[in-house]
Order: C-alpha cells, then sequence, then structure tokens
C-alpha cells in the first residue's frame, strides 16, 4: 500500500509550482529598476529611489473583507485582486508617499489555480495602475482551515516619501476646502451590512446589482501625486472603514472640524438603493460606507479652483465636499460636521 504524500493530505506543491508559472509574466509587468530579485525567491531585493535625498519608508497592509465572500457565492474572481491593492495603498498615500512596493498572502484550504490565477492577475493590474511592483507575495494551501472554494486575501504595501513632503496634516488651517474623489461603489468597506441587506431581501442580485456591489477599488496614487507634487495637499484622507465620519478627523493634528456639504456630489444609485432596500439612517450610511468619495484633499482656499483643475486633468471626479471648520461648529441644513469622536447632521 503506497505511503501517505503532501498531495494526499490536501496540498499540492505542482499546483503551487504551476501557479508561479502563470503569473510570472503579470508581476513582470509591474517591475521597477528598483527591484533586486525576481519571484519565487525566499525575500524580495530592492534598492531606494534614486530620486529620494532623504527617503522615509511608509507601510500599510489590509484586506478585502466580506466583499470576497460575495465574489466567491458569484464567481467573480478578476476584480478583488484590484480591491486588495487599493485598500493598502490608498491607505499609504496619504501620508503623500509614492507606492514602491507591494506583496501578497492568498490563503485557501485547496489551490485552484485557475481561481487564484485570476486574482492575482488583478493584483498585478492594481500595481501596475499605482506603479508600484509586485515584489513577491505567498500561497498557503490549508486543508480543513477554509471551506470548499474559499479563500482569503491580505496585502503589504510599501512606499517612499521625502522626509520634508511627509504629508501630516499639521499645516491645516480653518477655511481650507476639503476636495472629494469620487468612489466607484462600496470599494472594500461595510460588506457585512450589504450581505445582510441581501440576505433580508431573499433575492439574488442581478448581473447589473452585483456589477454595482463589486466594481473595484479606485486606486488614487496619481491624483494623489498630482497635488503633492504641486503643493497643494495640506491633509489627504482614505475614506475607508468608518466612511465620512471617522476617517476625515484623521487629517487634523489639532482640535478642528469639517463641515461637508451633502449635496455637493452625486451618490452613485448603490448606495441609495442599500439604504432604502435596509431602511439604513443616514447616519449610518456615512460612518459605514464612503457614500460616493473615496478620497478626500484638504487644500488652501486660495488653490482650491487650481487644484480642483488638476485632478480633473488626471482623469477625477473632483468635486469640494466641504470646509475646515471650528472645532464643535454647528453644521447648517443639509450638512454634515465631523470632528475627532463625533459627527452631527444639520
Amino acid at each position: 500500500m503506497p505511503g501517505l504524500t503532501y498531495r494526499k493530505s490536501g496540498v499540492d506543491i505542482d499546483a503551487g509550482q504551476e501557479l508561479l508559472r502563470r503569473i510570472a509574466p503579470a508581476a513582470k509587468r509591474t517591475h521597477r529598476p528598483e527591484i533586486l530579485s525576481d519571484l519565487g525567491g525566499f525575500a524580495a531585493l530592492a534598492s531606494l529611489p534614486e530620486k529620494y535625498d532623504d527617503p522615509v519608508l511608509v507601510t500599510g497592509t489590509d484586506g478585502v473583507g466580506t466583499k470576497l465572500k460575495l465574489a466567491m457565492e458569484h464567481d467573480r474572481h478578476d476584480d478583488v485582486g484590484q480591491d486588495l491593492v487599493a485598500m493598502c495603498v490608498n491607505d499609504v498615500i496619504a501620508t503623500g508617499a509614492e507606492p514602491f512596493l507591494f506583496l501578497d498572502y492568498y490563503a485557501t484550504g485547496r489551490l485552484e489555480v485557475d481561481v487564484a490565477e485570476r486574482v492575482i492577475r488583478g493584483i498585478a493590474r492594481g500595481c501596475e495602475m499605482a506603479g508600484c511592483a509586485l515584489a513577491g507575495g505567498e500561497t498557503a494551501e490549508m486543508p480543513g482551515f477554509y471551506q470548499a472554494g474559499e479563500y482569503d486575501l491580505a496585502g503589504f504595501c510599501v512606499g517612499v516619501v521625502e522626509r520634508d513632503a511627509i504629508v501630516t496634516g499639521g499645516g491645516i488651517e480653518v477655511g481650507d476646502r476639503l476636495i472629494g474623489l469620487g468612489s466607484s461603489g462600496p470599494h472594500s468597506n461595510g460588506y457585512s451590512l450589504i450581505r445582510r441587506v441581501l440576505e433580508d431581501q431573499s433575492a439574488t442580485p442581478s448581473s447589473a446589482e452585483l456589477d454595482a456591489l463589486l466594481a473595484p477599488t479606485r486606486i488614487f496614487a496619481n491624483a494623489v501625486a498630482a497635488a503633492c507634487e504641486a503643493g497643494d495637499a495640506r491633509g489627504l484622507a482614505h475614506i475607508t472603514g468608518g466612511g465620512l465620519v471617522e476617517n476625515i478627523p484623521r487629517m487634523f493634528r489639532r482640535p478642528m472640524a469639517a463641515e461637508i456639504d451633502l449635496d455637493a456630489w452625486s451618490r452613485p444609485d448603490v448606495f441609495s438603493r442599500l439604504q432604502q432596500a435596509g431602511n439604513i439612517d443616514e447616519l449610518e450610511m456615512l460612518r459605514t460606507f464612503n457614500c460616493g468619495i473615496g478620497f478626500v484633499l484638504c487644500v488652501p482656499a486660495a488653490e482650491e479652483s487650481a487644484a480642483r483643475k488638476r485632478l480633473r486633468l488626471v482623469g477625477e471626479d473632483a468635486w469640494t465636499i466641504g470646509t475646515v471648520v471650528p472645532e464643535g461648529a454647528a453644521p447648517g441644513r443639509g450638512r454634515l460636521v465631523v470632528e475627532a469622536g463625533g459627527a452631527r447632521l444639520g
């Protein structure tokens, strides 16, 4: 009787090698001249970009969350890799940094090479969009740990910024303007609530509804680079978990607040449908979802028009959505005031 093998216990080393062979061309397209190693080694090697005089490394890590459940249930694997890159990169660029390196972690019970290839090609595509190199990663096959057909993702991004160009928020002043960049939908936040709404409806989403719910997270690296190069950005905020309510105050280094005009932009229809279907309170929407604003830049009032023009030249929908106001300010009608520890609707 033949003895046990690793494959018989549920781990297929050959499948892992086949996946590496398939994704190598996609990873190669993300190559940067600073990369000193190829995929498949124990660790990735890179030299720092020569253009920096006093470089500071910026690190970030994140996942895709329960959006993956919806993607797996409906065989929508091609864009979740971009979601993974975006969630990490958009955090890193909130310091003014340039995305530099990216690593991924793909974990599953049994490696389905075709599915994993679709996911990792999406990761490579996201890296190309962000301008960072897919320097390496890990594929973990853990039989008995995940249900059949399930996988999880984690990403790790390293950025670089000149020390004297770090955007700290320390220069933000009352009267500064807040410019919002349009999101593609919920991005990768709030999906436990989204899935609950879908469960309560007891109906299978249509293809169009899935397109809206699973639209890949936008990557704002080019927009932030343009703003930082022009010297416009006094503060930067990725509108991620916690929505507008919790993320805009993360820009501030002194007690102050932001007054948001909720009519300044058009929310994608997906948010209105979710709010109506789930009977979700407006403030709950604003602290759970991005509600159509994926990133916010704080700029001096005098630079508002020029900053919006620059952002539109790099392909962004950019609206002036609010103003920095003193802490404790009362919101006007149809407006939202957010500050550390609280939010008020007018």
